[in-house]
């Protein structure tokens, strides 16, 4: 057995493992998805799945709460990329400033990337509770009404925005800090020759030069961004009048909970198919934009 045979024999078995974990949790179970979606598979019966062809995908497009659902998401969507990028910016610019003490806010704006979903979304529970809450509080002493936050429709995707937002910001902040140490002291020495103040450094020279980085966070916060679900489970149960379900806490609510596997499969293609477009146009849009 000759050398080079023997190299890839041992690549292959590095990689076998990963292969059949990849095809055990995204590549079976996706075509499951796709079969079942197809059937009217219910959990306590599997012997009694039928075919019923695109009767499922029928359903949902007369689902009320699936559409609210969608409508949700592309609210969350909409409001917190640019809420969490921009903080997540802006605290990168802070700490890129040498001073006394950045360690310590680098670490005090990255440690709720690393804490559990469920337990800021119970400490933030604690804090907006209407009646007893922190925010409240304070929002009384200092002489302004008391706000439903989660209780109330027209609030509770915002809230949930805003608590997402904070959660996140320090991961992407941490990106922005290394695209801003990569780039070179030179190019602002030669702005400030040329006389640029502040605001022309950040605009014509920083934001340009982040472009790749900040393509990067954009696309990762988008896909984080679909996926939500611990928050509004933990925090508002999908209501008030289903103002913060979405796609994937009802597709969780439809499977395990109603145990309706035909339909929530359905569901799951649906969204998958929303989510692919998304992205398509973001990378065309993305890639249009780097060759200009």
């Amino acid at each position: 057995m000759n050398t080079n045979k023997r190299e890839n024999i041992a690549a292959y078995s590095f990689l076998t493992p990963a292969f059949v974990l990849l095809g055990l949790f995204l590549i079976i179970p996706s075509i499951l998805a796709i079969y079942y979606a197809f059937t009217d598979y219910y959990l306590l019966t599997p012997d009694k799945r039928q075919f019923i062809g695109i009767g499922n995908f029928i359903e949902i497009f007369k689902d009320p709460i699936f559409l609210q659902s969608l409508k949700n998401i592309i609210i969350f969507v909409v409001f917190v990329i640019p809420i969490q990028v921009g903080t997540a910016l802006g605290l990168a610019l802070l700490i890129n400033k040498q001073r006394k003490g950045n360690m310590f806010f680098k670490v005090a704006y990255f440690s709720p990337v690393v804490l559990s979903l469920v337990v800021i979304s119970v400490l933030w529970l604690y804090l907006l509770n209407p009646s007893e809450g922190l925010i409240n509080t304070i929002l009384v002493n200092i002489g302004l009404d008391p706000q439903p936050f989660l209780s109330s429709p027209d609030q509770a995707m915002l809230t949930i925005v805003l608590v997402s937002a904070w959660q996140g910001a320090g991961y992407q902040m941490l990106i922005f800090l290394a695209g801003l140490q990569n780039i070179p002291s030179s190019v602002y020495e030669a702005g400030k020759i040329d006389g640029v103040n502040k605001w022309q450094n950040f605009f014509h020279i920083t934001l340009p030069l982040l472009k790749p980085t900040s393509i990067l966070i954009m696309i990762t916060t988008l896909i984080s961004a679909f996926k939500l679900i611990i928050q509004p489970m933990v925090m508002t149960q999908g209501g008030p009048m289903n103002s913060t379900i979405t796609p994937v806490y009802y597709i969780y609510q439809t499977g395990f909970s109603d145990r309706l596997i035909g339909y929530s499969s359905a569901m799951t293609v649906v969204f998958g198919i929303v989510i692919g477009i998304i992205t398509l146009i973001q990378h065309k849009a993305t890639k249009e934009d780097e060759t200009q």
